[in-house]
C-alpha cells in the first residue's frame, strides 16, 4: 500500500464511530451515592422493592417468586387481568424517574459525552434523564457531540406522533406548536415491538447504522438479558459476522466477571479484540477522551505503544474548570489540525 493510500485508509479508520450502549450498570456508577438530592436508581433486580413500588404488586398474586423486574413484568404483561397494575406501575416509574437530578459536580454521564464527538453515538436502553441533563451542561462546553439514542425510550424525551419531530418533553412541535407527547417506556418483556412508533423506531435505525460502521464499541454496565433478545438480534444483524468485524474492537466496563461477559458477547466479539475494566475511569473513553479511534489505530494498527498525558485524560473527583481545560484544549486543537492532519496520540502530547 502506498504512502497516499494508507493516509486515505488511516483517515477513515480514526473517523469511523465510536459507539457506547448505556444498561443500568451505567446509571448506578454515574450517582453510587444517588442523585443530586440522595435519589437513587437500580438494576433490575429488587427493583419494585427498592423504588418503593411493593405496595402496587402486593394485590396480585404472582407465580414468579423473583424480585427482578424483567421476570415481575413479564407476568404481568401476559396477564389479562393486570392491565391496571402495569399502568400504575409505568405512572410510578415515570414519576420516580422524571425526580432523579444529575449531581452538581462533573458526573460520569459528563465525562462520557465530552469524551466523544459528532461521528459516535451514545445509546441507552435507562429510562432515567441524566444522560439528557448531563448533555444540557456538555453542550456549553462544547457542540462537537456524539448523537444519542433512547433505545427502551425516556422520561425526559416526547416526541410528536404525526410530524416525527421529537425532544425534550416539555417542548412542543415546530410543525403543530402542539406539546410533546411522552416517549413510549419499553418494559422487559420478550417481544418489545420496536418498530410500534416511530420515534423509537427511528432510534433503532440510527444505533443499527452506527453499528454497522463502528470502528469501536463501548458496553457500560448492560448485561443483555434474556428479555432484551430481540435488541441483541437487531444489533447483531447490523454487525455481522465476527469473522468480518476482525479489525474493531469491543471494549466492556462491568463489575462483573470477564468470562461472563465474553460469553454474553461472544457473538460480536473476534477472537481477543476486547478489553475489560472493572471502572469508567480505566476505560478508553476516559484515559484517550476524543481520541478513542485514534488510539485504537495507533496501537493497532500504527504500532505505537499508547499511554495517556496527565493533561489530556479524565479522572475522578475532577472540577469543572479541569473539564473545561481538558476539553477545550482537545477541540482547539482538532480546529486547528484539521481531520486532514490525522490526529495521532503522539502529536497531542
Amino acid at each position: 500500500m502506498n504512502v497516499d493510500k494508507y493516509d486515505e485508509y488511516e483517515f477513515f479508520m480514526k473517523n469511523r464511530p465510536h459507539v457506547v450502549l448505556l444498561g443500568a450498570g451505567a446509571t448506578m456508577a454515574a450517582i453510587p451515592n444517588g442523585d443530586k438530592n440522595g435519589r437513587k436508581s437500580s438494576v433490575m433486580n429488587n427493583f419494585i422493592e427498592e423504588l418503593g413500588m411493593s405496595s402496587i404488586i402486593k394485590s396480585i398474586k404472582l407465580n414468579t417468586k423473583s424480585n427482578n423486574l424483567e421476570d415481575i413484568y413479564s407476568e404481568l404483561h401476559d396477564r389479562t387481568d393486570c392491565q391496571i397494575v402495569r399502568e400504575q406501575l409505568d405512572n410510578k416509574i415515570r414519576e420516580y424517574f422524571s425526580r432523579l437530578e444529575i449531581p452538581d459536580e462533573p458526573n460520569i454521564y459528563d465525562l462520557i459525552l465530552l469524551s466523544l464527538q459528532k461521528k459516535d453515538l451514545v445509546a441507552t436502553f435507562n429510562w432515567d434523564p441524566l444522560l439528557l441533563q448531563a448533555y444540557q451542561r456538555a453542550v456549553r462546553i462544547t457542540k462537537d457531540l456524539p448523537n444519542l439514542a433512547f433505545l427502551h425510550g425516556n422520561v425526559l424525551v416526547g416526541y410528536c406522533l404525526d410530524h416525527k419531530y421529537g425532544g425534550m418533553i416539555d417542548n412542543i412541535c415546530i410543525e403543530c406548536r402542539k406539546p410533546f407527547q411522552p416517549s413510549r417506556l419499553l418494559y422487559p418483556v420478550r417481544q418489545k415491538n420496536y418498530a410500534a412508533d416511530p420515534y423509537t423506531q427511528a432510534n433503532w435505525k440510527a444505533v443499527r447504522n452506527a453499528f454497522r460502521q463502528a470502528y469501536l464499541v463501548t458496553i457500560f454496565g448492560y448485561s443483555a438479558p434474556i428479555t432484551d433478545a430481540e435488541a441483541i438480534s437487531l444489533l447483531k444483524e447490523s454487525w455481522g459476522g465476527i469473522n468480518e468485524r476482525n479489525l474493531e474492537d469491543f471494549e466492556f466496563i462491568d463489575i462483573r466477571d470477564e468470562d461472563e461477559l465474553i460469553k454474553s458477547w461472544s457473538d460480536f466479539v473476534h477472537s481477543h479484540h476486547y478489553q475489560v475494566v472493572n471502572n469508567f475511569f480505566d476505560s478508553s473513553l476516559a484515559r484517550f477522551p476524543r481520541r478513542t479511534t485514534v488510539e485504537l489505530f495507533d496501537r493497532t494498527m500504527n504500532c505505537i505503544w499508547t499511554t495517556p498525558h496527565p493533561e489530556f485524560h479524565f479522572r475522578s473527583n475532577m472540577t469543572w474548570d479541569e473539564v473545561e481545560k481538558i476539553v477545550g484544549n482537545l477541540v482547539r486543537e482538532e480546529s486547528e489540525l484539521g481531520l486532514n492532519d490525522f490526529l495521532s496520540i503522539e502529536e497531542i502530547k
